[in-house]
């Protein structure tokens, strides 16, 4: 299963941007979409996750300025983030955990990872 996204760049504090992530391959249902990030020095940590059913977490440092959504009929993710600032600077990446097609194994799949910059 692969994971391609996009929407990265640099955008100045207090703006907005959208991410948005496309799964692929030999799926059979995919459980789990979320977003992680990893600033330089850090460990890479949690943004925001949905479920199938839709039912969303998020991590403390971004509640109430991001939004995730996903298109199950499309395996895609969506990262709305609002009210950017510098500590939001890191690279995200996405993630889909689920089953593939077939034998119907358990994948945990990312994708490349795409660069925020907050910085005016």
């Amino acid at each position: 299963v692969q994971l391609q996204a996009s929407g990265g760049g640099l955008v100045q504090p207090g703006g907005s941007l959208r991410l948005s992530c496309a799964a692929s391959g030999s799926i059979s249902r995919i459980s789990v979409m979320g977003w992680y990030r990893q600033a330089p020095g850090k460990q890479r940590e949690l943004v925001a996750e949905i479920t199938s059913g839709g039912t969303t977490s998020y991590s403390d440092s971004v509640k109430a300025r991001f939004t995730i959504s996903r298109d199950n009929a499309r395996n895609t993710v969506t990262l709305q983030m609002l009210s950017l600032n510098s500590e939001d600077t890191a690279v995200y990446y996405c993630n889909a955990r689920g089953i593939t097609r077939g034998l119907s194994r358990p994948f945990d799949s990312w994708g490349q990872g795409t660069q925020l910059t907050v910085s005016s």
